[in-house]
């Protein structure tokens, strides 16, 4: 993600209709894909800055859906500052055993000598969710030497990429195991000040959880994405999951806030 006018490349901050003031209009095919990355290692396509779609088939049925909600961008959900993804008409979220065991591995040969960082920032960011919701993330230190998407020892793998259109990248709960990824750029060992690689990476956990960027909601009053969301609790401009160029108003590392919280309590009590 590109942030407002800083010199750094911060989490996945490319956005299809992100700008100053609300687009009047969806974008034409040809300016959405102006703005889809396709991810060099694994050919998947990255919208929304770090939210990752599997196939171009899946990708124009996104765009369709997109297109489809623009009318209704204005209205939305506004009545329950997180918000849960939906795929059709179920909250896009883990079962209850499931979540209490989110196994993952982190790459010791794509890391080298930035696999300890990444251990502890996963540890902490992890630490955020799990101290709020009866969510539980497991590293299984014991495939590291084998972390790969074909791994299915775990639920997922976390490696590094060489890409720079953003910080870093996950998955949602219905996302199939070969793609459930959390791949974290080279550019974030770098200077992303005021962000740190954990903060970033509690962003990119809230969506493996299920969590939506915030942005999306009408109060935000750009960056639309689509409507496929339920709200958990009123909007929140300094939410974890609300991008800062997207009028959010956190000026700080990424971090859980007091309504990020319960949001998150109420979709794992």
């Amino acid at each position: 993600m590109k942030t407002l006018q800083l010199t750094v490349v911060a989490l996945g901050f490319v956005i299809v209709g992100c700008a100053s003031e609300p687009q009047s209009q969806p974008p034409t095919w040809e300016e959405f894909m102006a703005q889809v990355t396709i991810e060099p290692e694994t050919g998947v396509f990255i919208v929304n800055g770090d939210e990752m779609i599997e196939s171009e088939a899946e990708l124009a049925v996104f765009y369709n859906g997109m297109v489809a909600q623009w009318a209704g961008a204005s209205v939305g959900e506004t009545s329950d500052a997180l918000i849960v993804n939906r795929v059709g008409s179920r909250d896009d979220k883990w079962s209850s055993t499931t979540a209490a065991n989110l196994t993952y591995c982190v790459s010791q040969s794509s890391f080298g000598s930035r696999y300890n960082t990444v251990v502890n920032a996963m540890n902490s960011a992890a630490a955020a969710w799990e101290g709020t919701a009866r969510v539980n993330f497991v590293h299984r230190s014991d495939q590291d030497g084998n972390c790969t998407a074909s791994n299915g020892n775990v639920m997922f793998d976390v490696r590094q990429t060489s890409t720079t259109s953003y910080l870093a990248r996950s998955f949602f709960p219905s996302t199939g195991r070969s793609s459930r990824n959390v791949l974290i750029s080279t550019s974030s060992f770098g200077n992303i000040s005021p962000y740190s690689l954990a903060g970033v990476l509690r962003h990119e956990l809230g969506h493996t959880i299920g969590f939506r960027h915030e942005h999306t909601r009408p109060e935000a009053g750009t960056c639309f994405e689509d409507n496929s969301w339920r709200a958990l609790t009123s909007y929140d401009s300094a939410s974890v999951m609300h991008y800062p160029q997207c009028n959010g108003s956190n000026r700080g590392d990424l971090v859980l806030t007091s309504r990020d919280k319960t949001g998150a309590r109420s979709l794992y009590p």
